[in-house]
């Protein structure tokens, strides 16, 4: 009966062992990936971090379309505080407020499509198709943006 060949312990099969290294300055330890399975799965999710950075084309649109219907009132930020805001009462929604960022996406739809009664905002189902209406809310959605306040620090003693 034969044995099976042992593997001397100081031999590593590279597809199962990374080769480490250390960087003397630091003590920082260095892997190298040989799994392609590993491998792939980080250039997967590493790669989904640049397409979700980078603006899409329907945001583009949205931004498009936006600066044609919606900033002479609504303004360029989205505070309503655009060029014809001034003579219209009520005065446009400031659509970067709480109130605003708290309606769903479907209600907001619904005001883009259907308008608002008593005001100056028309409805736009007969001139933007619903993936224009669309791309408008998620421009809409991205003139939201959370900063801390302008308010200057509290004297110190």
């Amino acid at each position: 009966m034969m044995t099976p060949a042992v593997k001397n312990p100081e031999e590593t099969d590279e597809r199962k062992a990374p080769i480490r290294e250390v960087i003397p300055s630091t003590g920082w330890r260095i892997v190298h990936v040989s799994d392609p399975l590993l491998l792939l799965l980080l250039l997967i999710c590493s790669g989904a971090g640049l397409v979700l950075a980078q603006p899409s084309a329907g945001l583009d649109r949205g931004q498009a379309i936006y600066r044609e219907h919606c900033m002479e009132c609504h303004g360029a930020t989205g505070k309503g505080d655009g060029a014809k805001a001034p003579f219209l009462s009520p005065r446009p929604g400031n659509l970067i407020s709480a109130a605003t960022s708290a309606k769903t996406d479907k209600e907001l739809l619904r005001t883009i499509a259907h308008g608002k009664p008593r005001t100056a905002m028309p409805a736009w189902q007969e001139v933007l198709s619903a993936e224009d209406q669309q791309a408008v809310l998620q421009y809409i959605r991205s003139l939201v943006r959370f900063t801390r306040p302008l308010t200057p620090p509290s004297p110190t003693p």
